[in-house]
């Protein structure tokens, strides 16, 4: 009898999360998608939501064994939960820098310390984290939200060698601006400066504009459910047209080319 994959999907209660927790639901996984108040979360047909807080140990312990005692197995976990942030980088407190490394990268630690095990003991499984190009590339008044992610492909790819053998794969899916209401629930800086404030505005208009343009949340479901699913894994999945184009400019191109293109498209003057 074929044993049904599970997947668990955090940040599932709307945006990229919902869309994924979907899309593998369609593909015949058993899907548990996550929330910090699942009770709230649009119901998604096929998935069964339950409250995670990824920034909390015994949250994450909690709901990781909870699902092995009720399906024996954890087949993929999609690491989507995260926060935005925008401001300039010195407009954040250190303790407003560590809530948002807190939620984006430890708490995609904190899930995959608690997953591996079990993947380990089953010698399967693929744990996909939801990246960004800005994990690639610089963000402007976007600092602290860039290094989480520059954070977490570095993280990824090291921990992707260490787990092969055992049969274990860590990818990343890397979207661009995808319409979602990221931009809406971005963190806003607790200590703003008035030298910034144009600049800010400015930035979170041109984010505004992207997010409004940007890609469907399906166009991401499909690049995890491909990552999830795929015999030929692969480290980076772009998500999208967008984000493939930026990946490979990023790789290719010359990096005051690159330089002077991220300025021009801030609307920032020209470098000194």
């Amino acid at each position: 009898m074929r044993v049904q994959p599970v997947a668990i999907v955090t940040g599932a209660a709307g945006g990229i999360g919902a869309a994924a927790a979907t899309a593998l639901a369609a593909k015949g996984f058993v899907v548990v998608g996550t929330s910090r108040n699942a009770a709230r979360a649009t119901p998604v047909p096929g998935v069964s939501m339950v409250d995670l807080d990824v920034a909390s140990d015994e949250s994450v312990a909690r709901v990781v064994a909870g699902v092995i005692a009720e399906h024996g197995r954890i087949d993929v976990l999609v690491n989507n939960a995260g926060i935005g942030s925008a401001g300039a980088a010195e407009e954040s407190s250190i303790e407003q820098a560590q809530h948002i490394f807190d939620v984006n990268v430890f708490g995609t630690i904190r899930m995959i310390n608690a997953v591996l095990p079990q993947l380990r003991r089953q010698g399967s499984g693929r744990v996909i984290n939801v990246s960004s190009v800005l994990g690639l590339m610089p963000a402007p008044f976007m600092a602290l939200y860039a290094a989480t992610k520059h954070a977490l492909e570095g993280y990824s790819e090291s921990l992707d060698h260490e787990v092969r053998e055992h049969g274990v794969r860590v990818l990343l899916v890397e979207p661009f601006y995808t319409r979602t209401a990221f931009e809406a629930n971005a963190v806003n800086p607790d200590r703003p400066l008035a030298l910034y404030e144009d600049r800010r505005a400015a930035a979170r208009r041109i984010t505004a504009s992207g997010v409004e343009n940007g890609d469907a949340p399906t166009v991401v479901a499909a690049a995890i459910v491909a990552a999830a699913t795929t015999n030929r894994p692969r480290l980076r999945n772009p998500a999208g047209p967008s984000a493939r184009q930026v990946s490979l400019l990023r790789r290719y191109v010359p990096a005051a080319a690159f330089d002077h293109q991220v300025r021009k498209l801030n609307r920032l003057p020209a470098a000194r």
